[in-house]
């Protein structure tokens, strides 16, 4: 998105804009009376700081906050350096760990570092939300619960289903999403984003600023992105995440193996597009590897990314450039725990191990299915794991 785009801040092609896509903005009608007083938005959104690498997934409201931006409205972005002691409990059947101060402190930084290829730093606001809800006494947390019931926390479905299920439920947790709405009243927000599942939270925001005798905040959730696999909604602990800090050539791969009746959601939710209407799902596909690539590396980046797909993937040879790596000295070499050391994606020596015995590995294109191979069968040969895994062993 253009950074000198603007559509001004208030009129139909505004709101046009701001809620193309979107799951729900509520209440009907309230963002149109926002746009109305004529001033420039007060748009929030809140992250999470222990998971610091931005996804594909999470991309979408960034996307929608930098259209706000784009049609003349501030952008807050809240880290959730305080809340995140606590845990978002949303979806959860669990509770989550809690992260260490200086740890969430630096993916904190890393995260804004990686927003700004989306959203333009000079009209986005970061605050840490330590910084009003650290300073809350006693008397004034208690006040501040006072505004929701237990019994309305426990319509959300995951504390519902916890309750049911006679599974533990921590007062901490309770107080998540009532404190997370304290962070609209702290900041005066007119509007807030967020994905769909984080609908009820929102909603909770309005009330509790109504009890605090403010103006409610604006309502607005995207839809969730699902993974790789089609099925989930994307997430790094799943494992079907597309990062924007990815390689080039990872994105690519990746973006050509999500299921094609996922397609037209990314290219809706990713590009704010609808995909080529006469194309067929391979040639969509392709479009829509080269356009996200493009979007956050450059268009030279995703050429060559597409080079390298046809390579390895549609073509079946060995990339342009392969790492090189030395041989250990013992002698046979096992090579489950060398998979581990030197393929990204290969967590352990089991998984290694299964690769293996399932014929996925291959010395100088011939499968190999030793556990432990002669020195001098390795030495200067190409390995490959999988499809898109390459690896030289030196001859040293």
């Amino acid at each position: 998105m253009s950074r000198s785009a603007s559509t001004g801040i208030n009129g139909p092609a505004s709101v046009e804009a701001l809620t193309r896509n979107a799951a729900a903005v509520l209440p009907a009608g309230a963002l149109e009376e926002k746009l109305e007083l004529g001033r420039p938005l007060r748009v929030k959104l809140g992250i999470d700081p222990t998971a610091p690498d931005i996804h594909l997934g999470f991309a979408v409201v960034l996307r929608k906050l930098r259209a706000f931006q784009d049609a003349g409205h501030q952008a807050v972005l809240i880290v959730g350096d305080y809340t995140a002691r606590i845990g978002d409990p949303s979806g959860r059947s669990e509770e989550r760990p809690v992260l260490a101060g200086d740890v969430l402190d630096a993916n904190a930084r890393l995260f804004a570092q990686q927003a700004y290829k989306i959203i333009d730093p000079e009209r986005t606001e970061v605050r840490f939300n330590g910084e009003w809800l650290g300073a809350l006494s006693y008397e004034k947390i208690v006040e501040l619960a006072r505004t929701v019931t237990v019994a309305r926390l426990l319509e959300r479905d995951d504390f519902h289903g916890r309750f049911e299920r006679h599974e533990p439920i921590s007062l901490s947790e309770l107080l998540y999403p009532v404190m997370q709405a304290y962070d609209s009243i702290a900041i005066e927000a007119d509007v807030e984003l967020g994905g769909n599942d984080q609908y009820w939270n929102l909603l909770t925001g309005r009330d509790v600023m109504e009890a605090y005798g403010l103006e409610p905040q604006v309502v607005l959730t995207m839809p969730l992105l699902v993974g790789t696999d089609g099925k989930e909604k994307m997430s790094k602990s799943k494992g079907n995440y597309i990062g924007i800090d990815d390689p080039p050539e990872e994105q690519f791969g990746k973006l050509m193996s999500i299921p094609d009746d996922v397609l037209g959601d990314y290219w809706r939710l990713c590009l704010d597009e609808e995909p080529p209407a006469a194309a067929e799902p391979m040639e969509a596909k392709l479009e829509l590897a080269r356009r996200v690539v493009s979007l956050y590396h450059d268009e030279a980046a995703a050429g060559r990314a597409e080079a390298h797909f046809t390579r390895v993937v549609r073509e079946h040879r060995a990339p342009e450039e392969v790492p090189e790596v030395p041989l250990p000295r013992q002698d046979p070499v096992h090579l489950p725990a060398l998979l581990v050391e030197h393929f990204d994606g290969i967590s352990s020596t089991s998984e290694a191990r299964r690769l293996i015995q399932q014929g996925g590995v291959r010395v100088d294109e011939e499968i190999i299915r030793e556990l432990d191979v002669p020195r001098d069968r390795l030495a200067g040969t190409l390995v490959q794991a999988g499809k898109r895994r390459f690896m030289r062993f030196s001859r040293g």
